[in-house]
């Protein structure tokens, strides 16, 4: 789709110009061109340990938090899958919708704006919040992510191990019976030169909005 329709659809779908404007585009497809080669590299050096497969969604239920890269990415992949697939989208945005409600009485943040708190308080509310919702983009009926090339990073680095303060995980229904030496030899490092961080930066500095959210709430609001 030519730049320019994409901006007109963009604002007749209710997200403004300015808004797509201050999406780093060529940044962002190159962060996501490193993180999905790493996810293959990583995938290759784990064979049958790692059983991830479409229809799996284990990591499609429980709010996670999300930055204001990955929201504007996915609200540019909403816009576009509206413009191609209206009945389709408009469920998704349906779904989302339906979450915000259900959520923003216990949302531990703040509901009008979709931003997560970043005191201690709100912190340790977010570790219960929303554990078993399903993610709105999730098809119910096939369990296939409806944004799938949008999808956050978050989502991009699931099942492999990944480090973090708390050690090396992986997700639960993967390598089983692995030792961690084997575990170990398959860690995945999605962005070894902090490109995620400088184009949250630019996108939170082109926008005005700060801090981190959820998918219910960035597309649903």
């Amino acid at each position: 789709m030519p730049q320019g329709r994409r901006a007109h659809d963009c604002v007749a779908l209710g997200y403004p110009e300015v808004v797509m404007a201050g999406f780093p585009r060529v940044g962002d497809n190159k962060l996501v061109q490193i993180v999905d080669a790493a996810l293959a590299d990583a995938a290759r050096r784990s064979g049958g340990w790692l059983v991830c497969r479409p229809g799996c969604t284990e990591c499609c239920r429980g709010a996670f938090a999300i930055n204001q890269l990955d929201a504007l990415r996915l609200q540019r992949g909403l816009a576009d899958f509206e413009a191609r697939a209206p009945e389709r989208g408009a469920r998704i945005r349906q779904r989302a919708r339906e979450a915000v409600r259900r959520l923003s009485g216990e949302f531990p943040g703040d509901p009008v704006t979709g931003l997560l708190g970043e005191g201690e308080e709100s912190i340790l509310r977010f570790e219960d919040f929303a554990n078993d919702e399903p993610c709105p983009v999730l098809d119910p009926r096939t369990g296939l992510c409806e944004l799938y090339q949008s999808r956050p990073m978050t989502c991009r680095v699931f099942g492999p191990p990944v480090r973090s303060e708390l050690g090396l995980g992986v997700c639960q229904l993967c390598f089983q019976g692995a030792s961690d030496g084997q575990i170990a030899a398959c860690e995945m490092v999605p962005d070894p030169h902090d490109l995620e961080s400088k184009l949250v930066d630019r996108v939170e500095r082109n926008t005005g909005k700060r801090g981190n959210t959820i998918i219910a709430f960035c597309l649903g609001t």
